[in-house]
């Protein structure tokens, strides 16, 4: 199977595509191009194909009957197509674009919907979800649909010019740029097919003996259920096998945006993949019929698969008023029970989805391979729903091994991606541990770049993580670009710790600031417990347009009151004097000056010892006071775990390279070099003048 395609060829055609949605300009907005293109060549391919058969069927008849006429010859090949044992999809009207265009031009709607209402049922779904048949009144009014028909009514787009795969490609250029040209987000990313290759392999998806079923909850216009297929096709050896692949192994899918679930589905049936089984609808909330969109309709108990792959899209919002949270929600007594992702992220929602479609061990198990950004490798603190979400799946030893992509090898993104390869029945050798690739450098240059696609896995690079992924379970087998771990590796205890802080002399630091809490003596008794060490007060009094300030040292042991008290006395002793004239019990007379005291507004600043409140994350396992002793070096107030071990996986700090700086002195030689160069390039601006 050649996984590097002719991108100039492709280029071409998907320019020459693109020449219809220029023709748009003005009378369509750019969010809307895709409405009238992508319908209108799938169409068109589905037409090459009809057509195409329906001339060899009419050769094959003639040659069988040679004297049958052409009227005769008609009615059997419509006769024929219109039976779905012969053809999987049908049209029951004579029309084809060509003819259309060919008729009055007065009549060209009207001859164009006949032909698109005359087609079968499972192409009027097809045509349905791109909503085609609100367009064509847009391209009516708008006076494109003659424009547009005769632009690809000669267009030769059949499999026998287009192969699936490439077909493939030139649909996925066309919606990532009319992604661009509407501002979309980037959050869907096609997969290229070198990385489904890739997957395949890592997945290790057998020639079938028996019912072998691959699933895809994000399946796009089914590219990753595609290739698996025709992968297997092309490692059969014998007529035997290719047979046993087409008979025993079903795909399954579910696909959200209609453009894509139409093309996916336009696919399966010009492949006449009658063991294809794709859905419409979101696959992470339950399908119901009070819901506002269709949900998962693979959620049965017989839905549990041997193999599952997925690219879904990286950072789409499942939460708030555009998204479908209430819906979500509904699962998480059981799908999600391990816990939920942040409301901007649902990745990881595709995962559990997954998870939850496994065959149980005794069935033999299942295998999963899923692509990710950086985000669920690390993304949440100890107790969120992402750690919790990885604490899960480590704990219960399903990640298998994780390989790191190199970066802008997808259309839409840069960015570096990571293969997640998971399973419920990993191999002795295996338990208990996770393998992480390195696999960044595995890259070359694309010759020509597709969008943000400038790098491209070859068949080398391919086998280079195959042969990575495979042997270095072996004992003694080393690579520097490999590292395997126990999963508990993953693990680390949050730590809350309170420490003193000193200052440059190592002594210790004092800070002054506001008293907040109401000045009493219990608040203050809990200061003191806290910080054990003097304390030092200096309190603002006011009344009667004056001012005065009192000021004492506070020792743990000491009494607040008492000393308030003292001081009032000291500053106010006439005051005091006159107020407690004729109290004799030394109980009334103290509430008499803390009354006094209270009239007077106090406001109080303190100076304690200074501490830090920080969060240590600790690797599970070792020692929390001995790490917190070596790590902060400073007294400990106190500390407190919490009550969940938290789980990351830092891929780029396990490989970390330290590359020394250069010298000093070879720095300050390209200073120089680069000064007398900006020097000589200022001479030659001056001298041009």
């Amino acid at each position: 199977m050649a996984t590097v395609l002719n991108k100039t060829k492709l280029n071409n055609l998907a320019n020459e595509i693109w020449k219809s949605a220029e023709r748009l300009r003005g009378k369509f907005k750019a969010y809307e191009y895709q409405n009238v293109i992508l319908p209108t060549i799938v169409i068109r391919r589905i037409e090459c194909v009809l057509v195409d058969w329906r001339e060899k069927k009419t050769a094959e008849i003639r040659e069988k009957h040679p004297k049958v006429t052409e009227k005769e010859l008609r009615k059997t090949v419509k006769g024929l197509e219109l039976n779905p044992k012969q053809i999987p999809f049908s049209n029951k009207t004579e029309w084809t674009m060509r003819k259309v265009c060919e008729e009055d031009p007065t009549l060209i709607e009207k001859n164009y919907r006949a032909y698109i209402n005359g087609f079968s049922e499972n192409i009027g779904e097809i045509i349905e979800h791109f909503n085609y048949r609100a367009t064509i009144v847009q391209m009516v009014k708008n006076s494109r649909l003659a424009p547009i028909l005769n632009q690809y009514a000669s267009m030769n787009l059949g499999p026998d010019e287009l192969s699936n795969l490439e077909m493939g490609y030139v649909y996925e250029e066309l919606l990532r740029r009319f992604s661009e040209q509407s501002g979309e987000e980037a959050g869907e990313h096609f997969t290229p097919r070198e990385v489904i290759r890739l997957m395949v392999e890592l997945l290790e998806i057998p020639n079938p003996q028996k019912h072998l079923s691959i699933y895809d909850p994000a399946c796009g216009t089914g590219g990753m259920l595609s290739v698996s297929k025709e992968h297997l096709f092309d490692r059969a050896e014998s007529d035997e096998k290719k047979t046993k692949v087409g008979r025993f192994v079903t795909l399954h899918g579910q696909e959200l945006q209609p453009a894509n679930y139409a093309i996916c589905k336009a696919d399966m049936l010009i492949k006449n993949d009658r063991n294809a089984y794709i859905f419409f609808g979101n696959s992470l909330i339950p399908h119901s019929k009070e819901s506002r969109e269709p949900g998962d309709q693979l959620a049965g108990p017989s839905d549990r698969f041997d193999f599952m792959r997925s690219n879904p899209p990286f950072g789409v919002t499942w939460g708030g008023k555009d998204g479908y949270e209430k819906e979500a929600r509904k699962f998480q007594p059981t799908r999600y029970n391990a816990g939920m992702p942040r409301t901007n992220d649902g990745a990881l929602l595709f995962l559990q989805t997954m998870l939850a479609k496994m065959k149980p061990m005794e069935q033999g198990g299942s295998r999963i391979a899923i692509i990710f950004n950086g985000s669920p490798l690390s993304n949440g603190a100890c107790g969120s729903g992402e750690s919790e979400i990885r604490r899960w799946i480590l704990e219960n030893d399903w990640l298998d091994a994780i390989v790191m992509l190199p970066d802008q090898l997808f259309y839409n993104t840069g960015i570096f991606t990571y293969v997640w390869l998971l399973t419920n029945n990993k191999p002795a050798s295996h338990k208990g541990r996770v393998m992480l690739i390195d696999a960044r450098e595995q890259c070359e240059k694309e010759p020509k770049s597709f969008g943000n696609k400038r790098n491209r896995i070859t068949d080398e690079h391919r086998q280079w993580m195959e042969e990575r992924y495979h042997r270095s379970w072996e004992p003694g087998f080393g690579d520097e670009n490999v590292k395997i771990f126990k999963t508990t590796d993953f693990a680390y205890q949050k730590v809350s710790v309170v420490f003193w802080q000193t200052d440059e002399n190592d002594q210790p630091a004092y800070i002054t600031e506001p008293f907040t809490k109401s000045l009493t003596p219990a608040n203050v008794k809990k200061e003191q417990e806290f910080y054990e060490s003097d304390l030092e007060f200096r309190i603002t009094l006011k009344g009667k347009g004056e001012q005065w300030e009192i000021f004492f040292p506070l020792k743990p042991e000491e009494n607040f009151a008492k000393k308030v008290e003292a001081e009032v006395n000291k500053v106010f002793a006439g005051e005091v004097k006159r107020l407690t004239k004729g109290i004799e019990d030394s109980d009334d007379r103290s509430k008499c000056v803390k009354s006094f005291f209270a009239g007077l507004d106090p406001q109080a600043v303190f100076t304690h010892r200074q501490y830090v409140q920080d969060s240590e994350y600790i690797p599970y396992g070792e020692d929390i006071e001995g790490f917190l002793k070596r790590e902060i070096g400073k007294p400990i107030i106190r500390w407190k775990d919490s009550d969940q071990l938290g789980y990351e996986i830092l891929p780029n700090k396990y490989f970390y390279r330290y590359q020394p700086p250069k010298p000093a002195d070879e720095v300050l030689h390209e200073f120089w070099k680069l000064e007398k160069e900006a020097e000589q390039a200022l001479q030659g601006l001056t001298q041009e003048k």
